[in-house]
């Protein structure tokens, strides 16, 4: 059994601190460090392969780093399990669906509302309809739009929706820190606002805190507060949007333009 993650006073909701991870003799990860606030969305852009991804898998705990650590509202969750990490607050979307495809849009969100409620994910003890998980589901489900779908399989609903799905897990859940994947990747052009809306929606909501990976770039930076470059697998620059854009190593690393 994993020992429990202590508590301690709040502080930053995320700090990574001297991040490495080589795996057979490559360097995929290194020196890495940030320190993201409270209640701030922040975006992560870099080119194929600059480690955007792998640095979610490490937060998350998919990955263990070869050095560093991973402090989550000022707890250390470096050796931390998947489902510590998720107890401490940790939220995360996959560039692929993680849904449950044969359930219900409603069973996919009453599972997590039964789950932050004080159950678990056994599909043998969905709570019936009408008590509180049920509710809780029914809310989240209206909150991004898909209160009309509840009884679709969520296997059968659209990519876009899918994604809207997924933030309503999030939001039914007590998940205080959300890193979203590519959370546009594949979502029709006339979906993006509803959806960027959402995640504007679930932060406000909850207070929580936002990292998202995303290559519209034009939709990222209208959105988060400050903007994290990877770079081959380090961070090359942590700022404002307009800060960002107009850094010169920014601009020759990333934008492919003359520093």
């Amino acid at each position: 059994m994993n020992a429990p993650i202590p508590s301690a006073p709040r502080g930053s909701a995320l700090r990574v601190e001297g991040l490495g991870l080589q795996i057979g003799g490559a360097t995929i990860l290194k020196d890495i460090d940030l320190d993201v606030a409270a209640g701030s969305l922040v975006g992560v852009i870099g080119p194929n392969g600059a480690g955007k991804t792998t640095l979610f898998n490490v937060v998350s705990g998919l990955v263990k780093p070869t050095s560093g650590r991973v402090v989550l509202d000022d707890r250390d969750i470096t050796t931390a399990s998947v489902p510590a990490r998720a107890r401490a607050g940790l939220g995360r979307t996959f560039q692929t669906s993680s849904l449950f495809p044969k359930l219900t849009v409603l069973e996919n969100v009453r599972l997590a509302a039964q789950v932050s409620i004080g159950g678990d994910y056994s599909l043998f003890r969905f709570p019936r309809g009408g008590d509180a998980a049920t509710r809780v589901a029914l809310e989240k489900l209206e909150a991004v739009g898909l209160g009309h779908k509840s009884d679709a399989l969520a296997g059968d609903i659209s990519h876009g929706d899918k994604r809207k799905l997924e933030i309503a897990v999030l939001l039914a859940t007590e998940a205080s820190l959300v890193l979203l994947d590519e959370p546009m990747a594949g979502v029709a052009s006339g979906d993006v606002a509803g959806l960027v809306e959402n995640i504007r929606a679930m932060q406000r909501e909850k207070g929580c805190t936002v990292l998202m990976v995303e290559h519209h770039i034009d939709v990222l930076m209208g959105l988060v507060d400050k903007v994290a470059v990877m770079y081959f697998g380090t961070i090359i620059a942590f700022d404002t949007p307009q800060n960002v854009m107009a850094n010169p190593l920014v601009q020759s690393a990333y934008l492919g333009t003359a520093a």
